[in-house]
C-alpha cells in the first residue's frame, strides 16, 4: 500500500490515509483487546506471548524469547521476572554461562494454556476477517515486517 493524498473526499482525520498510522492504529486495537479479554487471568499481552512460545517450546532462554517478541533482552527479562512472580514460569541460571538463562514453564503455567486457549480465536473473530483473508493478512504483515527491517539495516550501514 502506498501512501496517498488523493481523495475524492476529505477524510474527518487526515491520519487515515498513512499507512504507518493504520498499522499503528490495529497494533494498539488488538492490543487493548487482548488486554481485556486476557484480565481475568491477570496477564497482559506481552506476558500472553511469552506464554505462548513456552507452550509451543516447552523452555526457551531470555535471549531467544527476546528475538521471538523482537525485543531486546532488557525488556524481556522484567516481563519474564513478572510471569515467574505469579507462579507460571521459573528462571534458570546455566551453570556453564551466567550470562544464559533458561525460562521454563510452571505446572500453573502449563495449565493456563487450556484455560486461555480460546483468546486468540477470539481477537481472530473480532477482527472481522475470515480465514482466508485473516492468513492473507498475516502474510502482508509479514512482509511489511521484513521489508522495514531491511531498509532500516540497509540505511544503518554507513
Amino acid at each position: 500500500m502506498v501512501e496517498s493524498k488523493e481523495t475524492s473526499e476529505p477524510r474527518a482525520n487526515p491520519l487515515d490515509e498513512l499507512t504507518c498510522f493504520n498499522l499503528y492504529a490495529a497494533a494498539r486495537a488488538t492490543n487493548r483487546l487482548y488486554n481485556v479479554l486476557l484480565a481475568p487471568w491477570n496477564l497482559t499481552y506481552p506476558q500472553y506471548l511469552v506464554l505462548r512460545l513456552l507452550w509451543a517450546r516447552d523452555t526457551a532462554t531470555i535471549g531467544e524469547i527476546a528475538k521471538c517478541l523482537m525485543l531486546d533482552s532488557g525488556t524481556t527479562t522484567p516481563l519474564v521476572r513478572r510471569l515467574e512472580t505469579h507462579g507460571l514460569v521459573t528462571r534458570t541460571r546455566s551453570s556453564t554461562d551466567e550470562r544464559i538463562v533458561t525460562v521454563s514453564l510452571t505446572k500453573r503455567g502449563q495449565a493456563l494454556e487450556e484455560d486461555v486457549a480460546g483468546v486468540a480465536y477470539q481477537v481472530g473473530a473480532a477482527t472481522g476477517l475470515g480465514a482466508a483473508d485473516g492468513l492473507q493478512t498475516i502474510q502482508s504483515l509479514r512482509t511489511i515486517n521484513a521489508n522495514l527491517a531491511a531498509t532500516i539495516a540497509a540505511t544503518a550501514q554507513p
